[in-house]
């Protein structure tokens, strides 16, 4: 037997990478990556100095079900760390929304590949890490984000 669109993984991942590309990429020019890596990339051969992470984690499936996303704002060649808080600024006003009543951010959740919604995914903030210093110099907070939705399972 088939699972509902609402309890399929590959649909809870396929929404969440749709969010980050349409919005940190896209809308703010951040490089990305779906990788708990923090290799620096490159664009067109040039090693970046911003980027944002995203790493899936645990899943919990049920009727009200959920998942930890990690989001890794990275930067390198930032002495004092602001470059890091700015990006960490911007990934954290996607995951809030300061025009809902309860400042939760509602995302859709998407059946793929013919991108029909089929639910929505709410946001919750959990404990930022503080800022953590690779050997490279690479710096990188880690902001981790646990999304909640309604499955028929």
């Amino acid at each position: 037997m088939a699972l509902d669109p609402t309890a399929r993984q590959a649909n809870f991942i396929d929404s969440i990478k749709k969010f980050f590309v349409d919005n940190i990429n896209r809308i703010e020019g951040l490089p990305l990556l779906f990788d708990r890596s923090l290799v620096t990339p490159q664009i067109q051969g040039v090693e970046v100095d911003k980027w944002v992470a995203v790493a899936f984690g645990d899943m919990n499936m049920g009727h009200v079900s959920d998942s930890l996303v990690e989001v890794y704002c990275c930067s390198r060649r930032d002495p004092e760390g602001f470059k890091l808080a700015q990006i960490r600024d911007k990934v954290v006003g996607y995951l809030t929304d300061s025009s809902a009543t309860d400042g939760l951010r509602r995302i859709p959740l998407y059946k793929t590949p013919a991108w029909t919604q089929v639910g929505s995914l709410i946001v919750y903030q959990e404990t930022e890490s503080g800022i953590l210093v690779t050997s490279d110099e690479t710096k990188f907070k880690i902001v981790p984000a646990r999304f909640k939705w309604a499955a028929i399972i």
